[in-house]
């Protein structure tokens, strides 16, 4: 080959080789854990995090282990259940001091979030079902533009969420009345 030119084709040809590779690495994953499983035990999803994520130039969102209902009676704080939950997103210096639709201007840092529904103004209490945090934010723009999305964040809420570098991450949302200070009880 003259001039450092490659064959037509050469580049599928790389491309279906990495492709195979991890489908044979996801494979070996999934055959261990079920060989674990079936002799009763469970892995830990930490013990697993290193080589899911081990990929260079790529990262998967490992959802937490499901939580067993809490038996509290019914009207107690610990029962009230969030009014949506969906995965939430970020936004950040690309939109500030950029109008939002409220026509106020957005600022990256503040504690804001664009709905698609909740009137400007209202506060949600936003809970990240993978840590626990909780962050109350102002609603003053629209979005997300994106279906399986329930929130939007600015940064400011992201960062207080630890979700800034995860890009997504599933969220519990509870709106606020005028009179409430602080978010709901974590069951």
């Amino acid at each position: 080959m003259a001039g450092g030119t490659q064959p037509p084709g050469a580049h599928r040809g790389a491309a279906l080789r990495v492709l195979l590779r991890r489908a044979v690495g996801l494979w070996l994953l999934c055959s261990a854990c079920a060989a674990v499983q079936a002799q009763g035990l469970q892995a830990e999803p930490a013990a697993l995090a290193p080589n899911l994520l081990s990929v260079p130039g790529e990262a998967m969102l490992i959802d937490p282990p499901a939580k067993p209902e809490p038996n509290t009676p019914a009207g107690s704080p610990l029962s009230l259940e969030a009014d949506e939950v969906g995965l939430a997103s970020w936004y950040g210096a690309q939109f500030h001091r950029r109008r939002t639709a409220s026509g106020e201007l957005f600022d990256m840092r503040a504690l804001t979030a664009a709905h698609p529904t909740l009137p400007f103004g209202s506060r949600v209490c936003v809970r990240s079902q993978a840590t626990g945090r909780t962050v109350i934010v102002r609603i003053n723009d629209r979005g997300p533009h994106t279906r399986n999305r329930v929130i939007d964040l600015s940064r400011g809420a992201a960062e207080a969420l630890g979700m800034v570098g995860l890009g997504l991450k599933p969220v519990e949302l509870f709106a606020l009345q005028d009179d409430d200070k602080d978010c709901p009880a974590a069951p």
